[in-house]
Parts: C-alpha cells; structure tokens; sequence
C-alpha cells in the first residue's frame, strides 16, 4: 500500500513539473527571437544613419567646390584685389583686428627725349599727370588698412610712401567711413576718395592693365580725380545691374583749385548699368559728370626749348580761373568661358571725354585772358589672357580741341595742327595673385616730337586687400 502511494504521488509532481519546464523553454525561445529581431532592427537603423551621414557629407564638398568656384568666377581679375566705392566691408575681421596689407610697386623707364620736359601742346597738365621718372625708382609703396567700425559703419584707409624730390613723402591717399546697413538700397561715404567718375578713376594704380592713365585721364584729371567730401549711392532692385550715385566735395585736386576755403568746390553726377549675358560674357556701361570750380588753379607750363617762337611765354606757368565741366562715358565688355576666369579670358573696354572749361588764364607776360575751348579724348583698349598667368595688351588714346584764340598763339596753350595719340602694348606674367611683372612698350606722339618709352614693372602684394569691382 505504501509503495502504491509512493507511485502515485511521484506521478502527480512529474505531470505538475513538465508543463512548468515546457511554459520555461518556450518563453526563453520567445525572448531569444525578440533579441535577435532587436539587434536587426537596430543594425538595419545604423546603417541608414550611415547611408544618410554619407550623402551630408558629399553634399557639403559639393556646396563648398559650388562656392569657390563662384566666388572665382566672381571676382573679375583675380590676382592683387583692389578696393571699389560699391565694395563694403561686411566681410572683414573683428573690430580689434583690421585687415593690413601693404602694396610694392616699382619700375625702370627709358626714354628718347627727355620727361622733365615733356608737355603736351594746348592741353596744360595738372595733378599727378606726366611720364614716370627716367630709370629705375621704386613708385609707391602703398599700404591699406580696413576693418568694420561696427555693425552700421566700415572704414578704409590707404597711406602709399613715396619718393618726391629724394625725399620720402607719406600721404593720405585714401581715408573714407562707408554706411553698411542704410535701407532701400543705399550707401554713404564720407571722407577721402577716389570719385566714382569714368571707369578707371577708381581703381588704385596697381590694379590697372598698362602702367600709366591713358591720356584722357591724365589731361582731364590729373591722372585721377580724388577729394574729400561726400558719396551718395543707391542699388536699384533689379535684375539688371543699375546704380546712380553723385558726390559733393571739397574742390582742392584737380581740376578743381583752392576753393577748399569755400567748403564745396565741385560736385559729381554717374549712372551704371550692366549685366551678363550667358555664362561667359558680362558688360557694364555708364555716364557720368564732373563739374568743378577753380581759382587761380596752377597748371602745366612750357619750357625754353619746347619750340615755341617766345622764350618769356616759355617759362610761364599759367593759372586759370574759371568752371570745368566734363562729360564721361564708359563701356566695358568682358569673356571667360563659362566663367572660369583663371584659365582664359578678354577684356575689352573704353571711355570717351568731353570738356569745357570758361574762364581766363593769368600770365606774367600778357595777364588774364578769356578763355573757353572745348576739348575731347577717348581711348580703347583690349586685353587677352590665352592661358594662366600670361597676359597681353594693347591700347590706342588720344585728344583733341578747339582753338581758344590767337591770344594764345606761341603759348603752350595753343594745340598744334595734330591731335595727340599715343599707342601701347604690353605684355605681363602673374605667378599668383599676389605678384605680377610687365614689359611696357608706348609709342608717344602727344608732345612737339616722338618719343619711344619702353618700360618695365613690378607689383607684389602682402596682406590682406578688398575684393575686385567689375
């Protein structure tokens, strides 16, 4: 009987037991599956994340390669960047770090007649105007310094270092406060400026395509009309480019004269337009106007053996007194297939001046004398890089005026029977954007005689400079 108990009750734990193991098994199978499913999910996610991690990256190194090239393609000269009157300084560093760069710029000048005697019949020079020192000289040694005042104003100064008269000279070329956040459009400058007037007057001189202003610029403006006063522009909202823009300044630089006393000696006037045309062309145009207010302004004079019949007339200087009005138009066209300017492109470009000046020039020998001519110049030029760092030029100006009477005959305000011109070609080699050196040849048949000027130039660049204009 025992025994038959002992039976029955091992039987009952082992039915009671087995479905307890059985209910185990099958929920650690359960557990086991939900694992894997879980480490499969997650594996499945990492890798998308990868997939996804992957395509950021290359679309960042596609934007950034976008950019660059833009920003190549953008700025038209790409080497010794030089500032502009629409450029802002929005970019630069922080206001206790100003931007520094410093320009060097030297040449060596031959000549076969002599350029302390160079003059230009009927059109007396003022300002910078004249050919470079004869032989070798180091020009000017330019230095920039920019930098964000705050978030409403930049600043720009430009001191260049020169030698005058074997002495050194340090002036203030440039030193102008500009306007960053005005609405609708517009900008004011004040202080010390290039004028924005003509095409070339507003590029400093290691930015220009020959070494020397074409002969318009240096009659008309004294190589370059700069003065001290006030800028106004505004940007149209427009697809195409249209600025318009006008100055009120002081009228001591040529060709205005001593009426800085006064406060306001000359006033400007210009219109831009412009825009692309494709990938690989762009153009600008515009017109602008200068009129100035001069008081016994000192001009260029003859000399004892410039071929007039008057030797007393000859030593002269002459002082004029009066209004000079100019006109100025500008026209610019430019290649670089599909934009890449680096590689190849052209540059075609020309201005045309027209001035009036009334009023009457003083001499020692005959006192004042009426005085109203109208006078006209222009120049064109081309410029072709075929490949990196090697450029060509050639460039063809030249003047042109009326009579102002015989009381300036045998005078050196008196014109000859030919209109002054001059042709030039040039060659330069660019080993980055920072360096450039150019060969100069000009064939000058502005003077009494012919004269062949071959020159040679050096330009390099440390620091940091604003961005090309157009």
């Amino acid at each position: 009987m025992r025994t038959l108990l002992f039976v029955i009750f091992w039987a009952c734990l082992l039915c009671t037991v087995a479905p307890a193991l059985a209910q185990t098994e099958s929920e650690l199978d359960a557990l086991r599956a939900e694992l894997a499913q879980m480490r499969a999910d997650y594996e499945s996610r990492i890798a998308q994340l990868e997939e996804r991690l992957d395509a950021a990256e290359r679309k960042v190194a596609e934007r950034q390669q976008t950019q660059a090239a833009s920003q190549t393609t953008a700025q038209p000269d790409p080497w010794l960047p030089d500032t502009a009157p629409t450029q802002t300084a929005s970019n630069r560093t922080g206001l206790s770090n100003p931007d520094l760069g410093v320009i060097f710029m030297g040449r060596a000048w031959a000549y076969d007649n002599d350029p302390d005697e160079y003059f230009i019949p009927g059109f007396p020079l003022g300002g910078e105007a004249g050919p470079a020192p004869e032989g070798m000289s180091i020009g000017e040694t330019e230095i920039n310094i920019s930098a964000n005042v705050d978030d409403k104003f930049t600043a720009w100064l430009t001191t260049p270092i020169h030698v005058e008269d074997g002495e050194v000279a340090i002036e203030v070329e440039e030193a102008w406060i500009e306007t960053l956040s005005l609405p609708a459009g517009f900008s004011l400058r004040m202080g010390r400026f290039f004028s924005n007037i003509g095409y070339l007057n507003t590029k400093h001189a290691h930015s220009w395509d020959f070494a020397d202003q074409p002969l318009p610029y240096q009659v008309f403006l004294g190589n370059q009309y700069i003065d001290d006063g006030l800028q106004f522009r505004w940007l149209a909202p427009t697809d195409m480019y249209f600025e318009l823009g006008g100055e009120i300044t002081r009228g001591g630089r040529y060709p205005a004269g001593n009426h800085g006393s006064s406060g306001i000696g000359s006033y400007t006037l210009h219109a831009l337009f412009g825009g692309d045309v494709g990938y690989s062309h762009s153009w600008q145009a515009g017109i602008s106007y200068l009129h100035a207010d001069a008081d016994e302004r000192t001009t260029g004079h003859g000399h004892e053996d410039s071929g007039h019949e008057d030797a007393d007339h000859g030593e002269e200087s002459f002082m004029f007194t009066g209004q000079s009005d100019l006109v100025m138009t500008e026209f610019v066209w430019k290649w670089a297939p599909n934009g890449n300017w680096k590689q190849q492109n052209f540059v075609f470009q020309a201005e045309y001046m027209w001035r009036n000046e009334d009023g009457e020039y003083y001499t020692e020998h005959d006192g004042d004398l009426p005085y109203n001519t109208d006078q006209q110049g222009w120049y064109m030029q081309a410029v072709y890089q075929p490949f990196p760092r090697w450029r060509f030029g050639v460039r063809y100006d030249q003047l042109s005026m009326d009579s102002p009477g015989d009381d300036f005959i045998d005078t050196p305000l008196m014109p000859t029977g030919n209109d002054p011109r001059r042709y030039s070609i040039m060659s330069d080699w660019s080993n980055s954007e920072f360096s450039r050196l150019r060969l100069q040849y000009t064939l000058d048949q502005a003077g009494l005689e012919d004269d062949n000027q071959v020159g040679l130039q050096y330009i390099f660049s440390i620091g940091a400079h604003g961005a090309h204009s157009f």
